[in-house]
């Protein structure tokens, strides 16, 4: 047993020295001629150099754009899910479509033209004279443009009895155009013998835009974007 452990040590150091031989005296000019280990190591660390540099230079950009395309993902499926449900739903998607068209047609039905303007001032006027109320105002005020509609104030003050003056504002408010009234403030009349009131308010009417009007609005609007883009 002691013959056999030491030819095993005998054989491993013989083995260790052969290695080490390998590596002693080598020229760094002539790799050519090194022996088969030492080649073997440098072509393993050359291999190993190549494959981090290709990492670095190459593929790391790669995986960069491989790990934002990821983040996308659950937006990209959330997404997906939505336009799913309105596949799904779209034939009550389009009845909810012309629902509504319907019915802003049915509200621009409501909006007088430019031209209508005086017809439906003379209406809130007949609608007034008709209760027998007596106008002491009534003066249309500046035209406010919106971005698809143009708003009307008109200041009134009509005086008569309390019914009358219900019923007066019962009748704007079933006008076939859209009149409203806002800041309504009542008071006794001078005339208090008769049981008079006296009510000032402002009537609001409201009038689609025509074509050259919604051209000046865009223009308008494309001009203000532009210059507030330019300040920033």
């Amino acid at each position: 047993m002691a013959t056999q452990a030491k030819a095993v040590r005998v054989d491993v150091g013989s083995l260790v020295e052969d290695v080490s031989s390998q590596f002693r005296n080598l020229n760094p000019n002539e790799p050519g001629q090194w022996p088969i280990l030492p080649k073997l190591l440098a072509w393993a660390g050359v291999t190993l150099i190549v494959v981090l540099l290709g990492w670095f230079l190459l593929l790391s950009d790669e995986h960069d754009s491989l790990e934002a395309e990821r983040a996308k993902e659950p937006i990209l499926k959330a997404d997906y899910r939505s336009k799913l449900g309105q596949a799904v739903n779209l034939g009550e998607l389009r009845k909810q479509k012309l629902q509504v068209e319907e019915y802003v047609t049915q509200l621009e039905k409501q909006l007088p033209g430019k031209a209508e303007m005086d017809a439906l001032l003379s209406d809130i006027n007949q609608a007034g004279l008709g209760r027998g109320l007596q106008f002491e105002l009534f003066r249309p005020g500046q035209v406010a443009v919106k971005d698809y509609y143009a708003e009307l104030p008109i200041a009134i003050r009509v005086v008569g009895r309390y019914h009358d003056i219900g019923a007066f504002a019962g009748d704007i408010a079933n006008l076939s155009r859209i009149v409203t009234l806002h800041n309504m403030v009542i008071v006794s009349s001078r005339d208090t013998a008769n049981s008079q009131l006296s009510m000032e308010a402002t009537a609001r009417t409201y009038r689609y835009l025509d074509a050259a009007e919604l051209e000046e609005v865009r223009q308008a609007a494309a001009k203000a974007k532009a210059k507030s883009g330019a300040k920033k």
